[in-house]
């Protein structure tokens, strides 16, 4: 089994900066890329930055400047920078690991529960 715990959401008024954590944890063997979704309410779930192999980052249009993603291999791990956080930026954020596990030979998607960010005065 794997499982996939964030931690960092909150509540942050517009302009502070959270920052999140993920840590992957279970039969293990590859990490393929982490990444961070969100979904605000209303709305479809939405890529927010993604980090694949040995550090090769991408990032939606809405987080470029504010967002970094980072990752420590060595503790299955993934953070996500937030900075100038805006009232927009509210929903809940998802994280996600492509991974191959010790019992199974193919990659396998994983999500982790979510945690709330909340951008408010």
């Amino acid at each position: 089994q794997v499982q996939l715990v964030e931690s960092g959401g909150g509540l942050v008024q517009p302009g502070g900066s959270l920052r999140l954590s993920c840590a992957a944890s279970g039969s293990i063997r590859n990490i393929n890329a982490m990444a961070w979704y969100r979904q605000a309410p209303g709305k479809q779930r939405e890529l927010v930055a993604i980090i694949i192999g040995i550090g090769s980052t991408n990032y939606a249009d809405s987080a470029k400047g504010r967002f970094t993603i980072s990752r420590d291999n060595a503790k299955n791990s993934v953070y996500l920078q937030m900075n100038n956080l805006k009232p927009e930026d509210t929903a809940v954020y998802y994280c996600y690991a492509e991974l191959t596990t010790t019992y199974y030979r193919y990659a396998e998607n994983y999500w982790g529960q979510g945690t709330q960010v909340t951008v408010s005065s």
